[in-house]
């Protein structure tokens, strides 16, 4: 019984009364029907030398390194601790041990060696050594799907060069192979070269030895035609003599005669030889001269059109590095304006808030004062005598009643009436006469018919004005008043429309 506490490299395995199963932890109360032991998570390394044989029948020796230990993670411990490890006697003191290590060893080699036979059995020599990457990512994968069952997990992996099983000289060989045809690759490409030299020198020399014997060569032919064509003039000399031996003188004559003119002809022949000789030489020169001035050429070409690659070059790097810094220029104006507008839009918006804030709050204040006085007018209602004592009070208060006075006046200012006035008489109220109300009437008329004609510029017709002239005015008078309406009055009171 005591407080348990593992080192940072292990856990506490406990198990025993008031645990289920197997309980993980750094640490613990341990009590008397409980047990507990020590697990390391420190991985091992250890080598394996693997037999194995190709898709071809290739057998082939694999060393490899393995790192492998203890995944750091509850679930996998558990397996670890329930599976893999064991109790060791001797240990007094309870510390952390690879108990089992050798036990552990002996599984992880056995499934190494299962996986990697069954991925090496599907696989060509040529591929293993292409793809080494993806055989051995595929050897740790396959190998740690299995590892998961026993809570390990393979902290690294290396695999060396293959090697060559006893008995089995494979990559020797091929080794050799390789070596050798890169040494045979590098005579011929030697031989290739030193061919190349030798078929060049032989050529310029088997073409000066062509030269040389097409010049000899027609030198001997014109030899042997000067020889010929002698001994046929010595066989015609002789020919001459011994037929003509009277005329030796005179065949003598004819034959120096032939003989100079077959000098003269040889000569000529000579000559042109000669001048073919001299002509041939020429063009031979002439051709070499050509082909040294082309190559020289097509030198200065090839260094004029190098110059002028490099200025294009060197012009197309200088525009694009132009254009680089116009672009970081522009871009970075944009950045400095879009961070501008953005500082410029922020303070907008806050200056916008806050005024929208101090309007509300103008608002709020102002609503809150009208309600004030919304009581205030209500209790001056009540004192007042109500709502209509109140409105009085309001009116007198803002000069309502004077302000109405005053636009009263306003309205009517300016209106100048016309006011014409007649009279029809003393008796025109007296009901003595019958015929005056007609009387009045007809003498009405004309004043009426002057007063519209002044008024509005409808003249009466010519016979009711003629009419109307003829007769005296009467002493009565009426009065018309013009403005917004026209009202007729006549002298005694009475009116009419």
């Amino acid at each position: 019984m005591g407080y348990n506490v593992s080192d940072a490299n292990s856990y506490l395995v406990v198990t025993g009364g008031g645990i289920e199963d197997v309980k993980i932890c750094k640490k613990a109360w341990v009590w008397p029907w409980q047990k507990h032991s020590r697990i390391s998570i420190s991985p091992f390394d250890f080598e394996i030398t693997l037999q194995a044989m190709t898709i071809e029948k290739l057998q082939f020796s694999l060393p490899a390194v393995f790192t492998i230990g203890p995944d750091d993670h509850i679930d996998a411990l558990c397996k670890y601790a329930k599976i893999l490890t064991g109790r060791v006697a001797t240990s007094t003191k309870k510390e952390a041990t690879a108990t089992g290590r050798g036990h552990v060893q002996d599984i992880v080699k056995g499934i190494i060696e299962g996986e990697t036979r069954v991925i090496v059995s599907g696989m060509t020599m040529e591929e293993i050594f292409k793809e080494r990457q993806v055989f051995k990512t595929k050897v740790i994968e396959n190998v740690q799907s299995e590892l998961n069952q026993f809570g390990l997990r393979i902290y690294n992996a290396n695999v060396k060069e293959l090697q060559d099983t006893a008995g089995s000289e494979y990559f020797k060989f091929l080794s050799r192979k390789a070596h050798e045809g890169a040494s045979n690759q590098a005579k011929v490409d030697v031989a290739n070269a030193q061919m190349i030299g030798d078929v060049g020198e032989a050529k310029k020399r088997g073409e000066t030895r062509q030269e040389i014997s097409k010049i000899d060569a027609q030198t001997a032919v014109l030899e042997t035609q000067r020889k010929k064509e002698k001994a046929k003039a010595d066989a015609e000399l002789a020919t001459t003599r011994i037929n003509l031996d009277n005329g030796i003188n005179l065949a003598k004559i004819e034959a120096d005669r032939n003989a100079e003119a077959k000098d003269a002809a040889l000569q000529k022949d000579v000559e042109i030889q000669r001048a073919y000789m001299e002509l041939e030489r020429r063009r031979a020169t002439d051709l070499v001269h050509a082909k040294i001035e082309r190559e020289s050429a097509q030198q200065k070409a090839d260094a004029k059109f190098y110059a002028e690659n490099k200025n294009a070059d060197g012009l197309l790097y200088k525009q694009q590095q132009d254009a680089e810094a116009r672009y970081l220029a522009t871009v970075k104006g944009a950045d400095a304006l879009v961070y501008q507008q953005k500082q410029e839009a922020e303070a907008s918006y806050f200056r916008a808030t806050k005024e929208a804030e101090a309007s509300f709050v103008a608002k709020q204040k102002e609503a809150e004062g009208i309600t004030e006085m919304a009581k205030a007018y209500e209790r001056m209602s009540s004192v007042l005598g109500g709502p209509q004592g109140l409105l009085q009070y309001m009116m007198l208060q803002n000069n309502t009643y004077e302000k109405l006075a005053k636009a009263n006046a306003q309205a009517i200012n300016g209106l100048q009436p016309k006011i014409t006035v007649w009279n029809t008489g003393d008796n025109a109220g007296s009901s003595s006469d019958a015929s005056a109300p007609v009387r009045n009437i007809l003498q009405s008329l004309p004043p009426l018919l002057s007063t519209i004609n002044e008024q509005t510029g409808i003249a009466p017709p010519s016979w009711l004005a003629q009419m109307g002239s003829q007769q005296e005015q009467p002493p009565q008078s009426q009065v018309l008043v013009k403005g917004k309406g026209e009202k007729l009055v006549n002298g005694n009171g009475g009116g009419g429309q």
